[in-house]
């Protein structure tokens, strides 16, 4: 088993992404990827295998993580229910689909896209565009092709999707909080498509750590999960108390931040 130190960390780093998934409605794969490249750098994992265990680490950590987001907003009534079905089996197929082209990715590619896609992220937040007030959300096929495009670059970059689902969804006229909370739910399916993506691409890759299951480091999933489920509920709250216009900031400078701090992990 990895020392007390490093079993310390992914217990903090759980506590911060269940806070943020709740907060959010974001999987917390944003956070986790960075912190845990960095700490999986502190250990000397192999250098080649390094964010592709971050990421498969962060898709599997975020399946129980999206779990207690989506029940706790789902309490406030926060979660389109028809949404969700609608852009389930898209972003199923996109998301599996993705590990199978991102497994074959440089390490720095791989910290190249995640740093572009949450840079423009933030960008997006920080100009705060306002939606016409008479758009609104499509079709079912419109939102299965939405769907499986958020799933496809939420395995490149192992996110829940919340990334894109909440501003998609904000971009189409529906509220804030109801946003955070869809994009909860439709974390789940990704993070489990993900997660069983990249365990099927990383099984028998030779340099990969013990305790490995494909590219999934189980000890830092489980303290990660340990917290997340204790302190996600605790952000869906916050959520709901929060203005909109300080949630969006807190969430861009978030995104930013990570970005820059994903750059300086493997570059």
């Amino acid at each position: 088993m990895p020392d007390v130190q490093w079993l310390l960390a992914y217990f903090a780093l759980g506590a911060c992404t269940g806070l943020l998934a709740g907060l959010f409605g974001i999987g917390g794969g944003g956070v986790m990827v960075p912190v845990l490249t960095l700490l999986f750098t502190a250990q000397d994992f192999n250098p080649e295998h390094r964010v592709h265990l971050a990421l498969a680490t962060s898709m599997a950590a975020i399946v129980p993580t999206a779990m207690a987001s989506l029940r706790a907003h789902h309490n406030h009534q926060a979660v389109l229910w028809p949404v969700v079905w609608r852009m389930t089996p898209g972003t199923l197929l996109g998301t599996f689909a993705a590990t199978f082209i991102a497994s074959h990715l440089s390490a720095k590619f791989l910290a190249l896209f995640f740093s572009g896609f949450m840079g423009f992220v933030a960008l997006q937040l920080f100009l705060d565009r306002k939606p016409r007030p008479s758009r609104q959300l499509p079709g079912t096929a419109g939102l299965s092709v939405v769907g499986g495009g958020i799933g496809g670059v939420s395995a490149l970059v192992a996110i829940g999707g919340g990334s894109l689902t909440v501003p998609f969804l904000a971009w189409c006229n529906v509220r804030l909080p109801v946003a955070i909370g869809t994009s909860a739910a439709i974390g789940l399916p990704i993070a489990l498509a993900g997660a069983s993506g990249y365990a099927l691409n990383g099984w028998g890759v030779a340099g990969t750590p013990d305790f490995t299951w494909g590219f999934i480091y189980w000890p830092a999933v489980i303290c990660m999960t340990a917290m997340s489920l204790v302190t996600a509920p605790l952000g869906a709250k916050l959520a709901h108390r929060l203005p909109v216009k300080v949630l969006k900031q807190l969430f861009g400078i978030l995104t930013l931040l990570l970005a820059l701090q994903m750059l300086r992990a493997v570059f």
